[in-house]
């Protein structure tokens, strides 16, 4: 049984720690947070023995193995150095880091730590998500793809009356594309790789962020959209197009629903059945990796290719993070 603390106390946290009981394969050991009375509060309903206000004595308890960190981007890193040095696996949230040069540090800090670091990045993990593997060659020539994900956010009304919510502030690495693009840009990394080249275009808020976007990765003659947004709503599904047919996707993120649409021919719903909760499979990977101790896993290869490409896209952008700066004085 892995024995897992936890770096944040939000609704998202909640769904990991209930996905990760559902595996049998971890408990929740320890919570960590700003306060005890957060931490007091949380522990009502996802019960733990251990109650911290330091991530330092956290990282020092002998009863944790393992750390799900769901902090704002920019202390992903530094949270999850701190807990690797002292010999704990991490599951990070998405985005890993708020640089490629962050991300570097940390798989390498992974690796001399003999540590497993784990981007919990749950599309890839999905059986809907394997059906578009395994669905994909019956496209024949792929031409188009199409990665939609624009949502409203329930935080720019307080934005718009002037607070600074995190997701709309730089200095906690946070904007459109760090957050609902995210799994555009991932999803497509995960099916093709690296494209060729990337065009990439935003509108900026006043406080620096992207409020949305589009990215256009090119693969030849293969060519992949990215739209995202945080200011606006769409209800149209993804889709991947080829000379012989086309997958729909709809909420690619959960991967809720794919259709082929073969050339001339009926539509078919390949729909598998799937957990409630979509953050189970992640959980599951990452025990798997801990029980394996496989810290050099297939994983952290995407882990790469999204902070280079998020890094790049935010250069073409003008979005500009603290970190960035940190980095170039490092």
């Amino acid at each position: 049984m892995i024995r897992f603390a936890i770096v944040g106390t939000n609704w998202i946290t909640r769904q990991f720690v209930e996905a990760a009981h559902q595996t049998g394969k971890m408990q929740l050991t320890a919570i960590y947070s700003r306060t005890l009375e957060q931490a007091l509060a949380f522990a009502k309903t996802c019960p733990a023995e251990h109650l911290f206000i330091s991530l330092e004595q956290m990282a020092a308890c002998a009863e944790i193995d393992a750390v799900y960190i769901a902090s704002p981007n920019a202390l992903h890193c530094e949270q999850a150095l701190l807990f690797m040095r002292h010999h704990k696996h991490v599951i990070c949230e998405k985005p890993l880091a708020s640089t490629l040069q962050e991300a570097e540090r940390m798989i390498a800090c992974a690796a001399d730590h003999q540590v497993v670091l784990f981007e919990a990045f749950k599309t890839a993990a999905l059986p809907g998500f394997q059906v578009i593997q395994q669905f994909l060659p019956q496209l024949g020539r792929l031409r188009k793809a199409l990665f939609n994900y624009c949502q409203y956010s329930s935080r720019y009304p307080r934005y718009l009356n002037g607070e600074h919510p995190n997701t709309f502030d730089p200095r906690w690495s946070n904007g459109s594309i760090m957050d609902i693009g995210y799994y555009c840009l991932a999803s497509a990394l995960a099916l093709w790789g690296e494209p060729q080249r990337v065009q990439a275009q935003a509108t900026l808020l006043e406080s620096g962020v992207d409020a949305h976007g589009s990215v256009i990765m090119h693969y030849g003659d293969f060519d992949v959209t990215l739209l995202h947004s945080k200011v606006s709503d769409s209800y149209i599904p993804s889709e991947i197009q080829g000379e012989a047919g086309s997958l729909v996707i709809e909420k690619l993120s959960e991967v809720q629903r794919v259709t082929l649409n073969p050339r001339g021919g009926a539509a078919q719903d390949l729909t598998p059945a799937q957990h409630s909760n979509t953050m189970r499979y992640e959980a599951e990977q990452f025990a798997g990796l801990v029980a394996g101790r496989q810290v050099a896993h297939p994983g952290l290869a995407l882990t790469r290719s999204t902070a280079r490409l998020l890094t790049e896209i935010r250069r073409q952008t003008g979005v500009v993070f603290p970190a960035d700066a940190e980095n170039r004085s490092s």
